[in-house]
């Protein structure tokens, strides 16, 4: 990922492995990294430009003067590697006055394979040219100037010549790289409330997590068999088993089982405490997949050539040393198989026990360096 111009960040680049933690102090840029890595994804997903910035000023990088016009912006991008080799996306933002996509590069084995560039700031477009090489070298038309045009260019390129068909792999490969992301924020003081049964997709805010937790015992018993075994090595007191109560309103209650017998009562898990219901969440996120978690992911290709990238902004918060080891290990487990990767902040406490961690790569950020 590249923050080339973007909030607190200048000349920034952050390679992303399967476990990547930033770390670093207040106002380093821990969250606006991970902020940039979403609105790519959203990008990549086709959102339009003001529902992925919905405050473009933000972005801005801090003293960025405004040009003769007015305008002044922010540039991002990134490069996934895949079979059509490493392809580069580069994508320069307006801010103001406009919010518009002023400028993107899309390149691969040294060759520029997509430009667009604002030719007319009173139209909502953007002139794109994309390789072609074919009796016509460069096909030239308009896009709009609130997508991405990586996104879209599937849609416009026929796929009949040697460089068209170069420019779509390159093209599918991002987007899917892109779109195969969930930002996981547990609220733990929505997630104790019962919930309306059938809903099992994970929110981003793992405030259904009962309706999961159903889905999951019935139909990833082994994943919900490892969901247990991660609760028992994160919670206080044993835990033996993670289940659903249904109330007489006919919504669903999760709770915890704590051994004891058949006549010991489960116990809601309302009565946990934040850092326990945020671990479990955190847990059962990793432990899932594209299936069970809200995200739209590139239903054209097979789930066994994506990878799926979890953002935690926080990861750490609320957890003890216990639990943030836990789940770390259990990301780089199951990281390792290539179809899941993380990406979070912590503080430094959780950067700690990150880089006492093989396989976790801990990014320091300092503000005189980025």
């Amino acid at each position: 990922m590249r923050l080339s111009a973007f909030a607190s960040h200048r000349g920034a680049a952050f390679p992303i492995g399967p476990v990547t933690l930033f770390a670093g102090p207040a106002g380093s840029g821990k969250t606006s990294a991970l902020r940039a890595y979403e609105a790519l994804a959203r990008l990549g997903g086709g959102d339009p430009l003001d529902e992925v910035f919905p405050d473009p000023a933000g972005c801005v990088p801090e003293g960025a003067a405004a040009d003769p016009q007015g305008r002044r912006g922010f540039r991002i991008g990134c490069t996934a590697d895949g079979p059509a080799g490493p392809v580069r996306l580069d994508v320069a933002v307006q801010a103001e006055p406009t919010l518009r996509i002023v400028g993107e590069r899309l390149t691969a084995g040294g060759e520029t394979l997509l430009t667009t560039a604002l030719r007319d700031p009173g139209r909502s477009m953007v002139q794109a040219a994309w390789h072609t090489a074919g009796t016509v070298p460069v096909t030239r038309a308009p896009l709009p100037d609130d997508r991405l045009g990586t996104a879209l260019l599937p849609l416009r390129v026929a796929g009949r010549t040697e460089g068209q068909l170069r420019v779509l792999a390159a093209a599918e490969q991002m987007v899917v790289a892109l779109r195969s992301v969930f930002a996981c924020e547990p609220q733990p003081q929505r997630m104790r409330a019962p919930v309306p049964a059938g809903d099992g997709r994970l929110r981003r805010g793992c405030d259904n997590l009962a309706a999961v937790l159903e889905r999951t015992h019935t139909q990833c018993v082994q994943r919900h068999a490892r969901l247990v075994a991660a609760a028992h090595a994160g919670c206080a007191g044993p835990v033996t088993a993670l289940g659903v109560e249904r109330l007489a309103d006919g919504s669903l209650r999760a709770t915890v089982g704590r051994g004891g017998g058949p006549a010991t009562p489960a116990t809601p898990v309302g009565r946990l405490g934040d850092g326990e219901l945020r671990y479990l969440a955190l847990a059962l996120v990793l432990l899932t997949g594209p299936g069970v978690l809200a995200v739209d992911a590139a239903g054209e290709v097979p789930s066994a050539m994506q990878t799926l990238t979890v953002l935690a902004d926080g990861l750490d918060r609320d957890l003890d040393g216990r639990q943030v080891r836990e789940l770390l290990s259990l990301a780089v487990s199951i990281g390792a198989a290539g179809h899941l990767r993380l990406a979070g902040t912590v503080t430094e406490p959780g950067a700690v026990r990150a880089r006492e961690t093989p396989g976790v790569t801990v990014v320091d950020l300092d503000r005189d360096r980025t």
